[in-house]
């Protein structure tokens, strides 16, 4: 007896499965274009209006009512770019805003050059570094340590007032009158002879001038002083352009925001910090690179979310920056009108420090 031997299975579909896969695919279309068909059908009728929808149904087509269309929604390139705040002086300062600016301050300004030999829409300012937007040169003054704010006193209970007995009067002796005696006058004197001055009694105006130049009591008054007199310290930016626009110094379009008086005296502050704590130590003496912190700005003061955008330095000096912001923190309270503008209880910050 012989027996047949069966080679390995075949992978190849045969006769039956194909017509099974013919069929299956000629019902899925037949399915398809039928419920097309009587979708499209009941629309043109207005079948569909009269067939009432479950409420689920009618909780979704709401929601997708709400969806905006492709055309209604902005390209993200529309937004409002970020704006940078700019150290505006007195001098600088113009009644006029800018029509349009990138930078802020608590001044308005408006660009301008003292030389106009052309006019390129940006003005021509010739310092030495291209880092930091700053139109002057402004010496770093002595940072000074914080200070402790001032302890509030305890409110002591008032005493229940209790009648006094009126003491005797006093009998005091009388002092004896002095008499007046008559000012000696002054010898005539000839040409040529020489006389002890006596100082004038009257008090002159450099010791007033002296006198509400004293040492301030609060940080904030010290900010404020120093804001006044130099501004935020700094070297002036090197940038190529010019405007028609004539002034003594160059100048930016700057526009005044409501809480760029805010921002000054935190920038301010931060500065100060930084540079104290770079002097204590005598931290950074060769070393150049940046450091970005990105934070959100509470309208308590208070600093959240704080972290590390950009470091091309080591840790420490990351560390000192991340000090600098957070030490002088919380600041003051937002104003009114500013928290109103914002429009919300927090702002985004981006702080940059360079070493130079």
């Amino acid at each position: 007896m012989s027996l047949a031997e069966s080679g390995p299975p075949s992978l190849r579909p045969d006769r039956f499965e194909r017509s099974r896969l013919a069929w299956a695919l000629i019902i899925s279309l037949a399915l398809h274009l039928l419920v097309w068909c009587s979708y499209e059908g009941g629309r043109k009728l207005g079948v569909w209006e009269r067939v009432r929808l479950p409420a689920w149904a009618k909780t979704i087509t709401r929601l997708l009512e709400k969806v905006p269309k492709a055309e209604e929604l902005k390209p993200l390139t529309d937004r409002e770019p970020p704006l940078m705040f700019v150290d505006v002086s007195p001098h600088q300062a113009t009644p006029e805003a800018p029509a349009k600016s990138a930078y802020y301050s608590d001044k308005n300004s408006q660009a301008a050059n003292p030389d106009a030999d052309k006019d390129t829409g940006v003005p021509r300012i010739d310092g030495t570094q291209i880092q930091v937007v700053k139109t002057e040169d402004v010496a770093k003054s002595k940072a000074f340590p914080l200070q402790p704010a001032p302890l509030i006193q305890p409110v002591e209970p008032l005493e229940e007032a209790k009648p006094k007995p009126t003491p005797a009067p006093e009998v005091q002796p009388v002092k004896p009158v002095e008499e007046s005696r008559p000012k000696p006058t002054q010898p005539k004197l000839a040409p040529g002879d020489l006389t002890v001055g006596k100082p004038d009694e009257v008090p002159r105006k450099d010791d007033d001038q002296q006198a509400k130049e004293s040492r301030p009591r609060t940080i904030q008054e010290a900010l404020a002083r120093q804001q006044q007199r130099t501004g935020l310290a700094g070297q002036k930016m090197k940038q190529e352009g010019g405007v028609k626009r004539r002034a003594l110094v160059s100048s930016l379009d700057v526009r005044a925001t409501p809480f760029g008086a805010y921002d000054a005296e935190v920038i301010a502050a931060v500065q100060n910090r930084w540079y104290y704590l770079l002097d204590s130590r005598d931290f950074a003496r060769d070393r150049t690179g940046k450091v970005i912190l990105e934070f959100r700005l509470n309208y308590d003061g208070r600093i959240t979310d704080m972290k590390v955008a950009e470091n091309t330095v080591d840790e420490l000096l990351c560390l000192l920056c991340q000090k600098a912001i957070l030490d002088p923190a919380p600041f003051a309270r937002w104003p009114s009108d500013m928290r109103r503008l914002v429009g919300a209880d927090y702002r985004e910050v981006r702080f940059s420090f360079y070493y130079n």
